[in-house]
């Protein structure tokens, strides 16, 4: 049986993506974790903070730096390809008893088998460490897969991120991860329009309001500053909780935080 490969971003050539940091959205933001980012994903949000992890050189995909005439990445030098162990390793490196694991991407559900067998190893060598996965909510997740992760952090997309709304909106799908207690999600919203959008899909799905956040879209403070003074007030209207964006604010859109 061929081994079971992991294809992670690369933070710069070469070196993979596994960094401790503190989460800085959602539910558990504030809380210290290995992120560990996958390579790959099946949208094209236009304002994606990651597009390094699939708009390739070449590809016709649309996205606001590129479209801004920056150039495209290269998978060559924006991907690295590791074996389960040697992923496991990695991170047990960065923190030897790790409080929680965060696995983002890219779309992390596209690798659910290689994931499941490194975190099979990180709960065995790590006896009560968390798990989370950070997911758009298109992709089903296995029951193997399912049953080993400790939190879905899941993010629907809206008008706002320019993919097609039948790609980006899995109805029934979001409405299996709203009847699972271990489920948050969070919209990214960019303009005050998207709300009636959110709205209609809490509802649809049945999503309990407390496991609803709103986040405002940004890479930088200043365009966070600008949404989050109303966001927020939309947030406490609806019974949702609100998500800033820390690590933006403490270091600035860049890998590794």
């Amino acid at each position: 049986m061929a081994e079971t490969v992991l294809h992670l971003a690369a933070l710069e050539p070469g070196v993979p993506e596994i960094c401790l940091a503190h989460q800085g959205e959602g539910a558990s933001a504030g809380r210290p974790a290995v992120f560990v980012r996958t390579s790959g994903c099946n949208l094209r949000c236009w304002w994606c903070d990651t597009p390094y992890t699939w708009n390739w050189d070449g590809s016709h995909f649309a996205h606001r730096d590129s479209d801004a005439g920056a150039a495209k990445f290269k998978p060559a030098a924006e991907r690295v390809s590791l074996a389960v162990d040697a992923a496991v390793k990695i991170i047990l490196e960065k923190a030897a008893r790790p409080e929680r694991v965060v696995l983002t991407g890219g779309e992390p559900m596209m690798q659910q088998r290689a994931l499941g067998a490194v975190v099979e190893a990180l709960k065995r060598a790590a006896p009560g460490v968390l798990v989370e996965i950070e997911t758009n909510g298109t992709i089903a997740p296995a029951a193997e897969f399912r049953a080993l992760i400790d939190q879905f952090n899941v993010s629907p997309k809206l008008a706002g991120s320019r993919n097609p709304e039948e790609l980006r909106r899995k109805q029934e799908l979001l409405a299996v991860y709203a009847a699972d207690p271990k489920a948050f999600f969070k919209f990214v919203v960019s303009a005050t329009d998207e709300l009636e959008e959110a709205d209609a899909l809490v509802a649809a799905i049945g999503a309990s309001p407390r496991r609803v956040f709103l986040m405002p879209e940004g890479t930088d403070v200043d365009a966070l500053d600008a949404r989050g003074a109303w966001l927020n007030d939309e947030a406490l209207k609806r019974g949702y909780g609100y998500s800033d964006r820390a690590h933006i604010r403490l270091f600035g859109d860049r890998r590794g935080t």
